[in-house]
């Protein structure tokens, strides 16, 4: 059936394909922020643990919220793994690293998805899309808090 919401085809296309980005992004972001929180170690590790929970239950929602957005818009939203590594640009981790590396190779991914939100903006504010921009705000606003909060650890 033909989806008639006030957003031309051609730009809700656009706007998907940020978000399949951003969705990719944040999965990697969730996956990785899980994998140090089982592995994190040192005299922070209370902190990390629970702080590193913390971020992946809220990234667990955030992933189910930009996929429902994606399929509002009429796409399918990517859901393998080999879909998300072509997407994000979030790097693996190889090995575990220590806790400050944790820390940040944690912001970096935060930063990375605060700016592929605040680019899909664009877009979005041109043709009307408030609910996909209210999602991308709130995006931004959590991932730069949680940077903030990251970089603030090690500072």
């Amino acid at each position: 059936m033909e989806i008639n919401i006030g957003i031309a085809e051609t730009d809700r296309k656009e706007i998907v394909k940020g978000l399949n980005v951003l969705l990719a992004d944040s999965y990697t972001l969730y996956l990785k922020t899980h994998n140090y929180h089982w592995n994190v170690t040192g005299p922070m590790f209370n902190t990390l643990h629970l702080m590193f929970e913390q971020q992946y239950t809220e990234l667990s929602t955030a992933v189910d919220e930009i996929a429902e957005r994606i399929r509002a818009l009429g796409e399918f939203a990517p859901g393998s793994y080999s879909a998300y590594a072509a997407l994000t640009s979030i790097p693996e981790d190889q090995n575990v690293p220590d806790a400050e590396t944790m820390v940040k190779n944690l912001v970096k991914a935060q930063e990375t998805i605060a700016r592929q939100a605040r680019s899909v903006m664009q877009i979005v504010s041109e043709v009307g899309d408030e609910p996909t921009a209210d999602l991308l705000t709130q995006r931004m606003q959590v991932h730069e808090k949680t940077a903030w909060m990251l970089r603030s650890l090690i500072s």
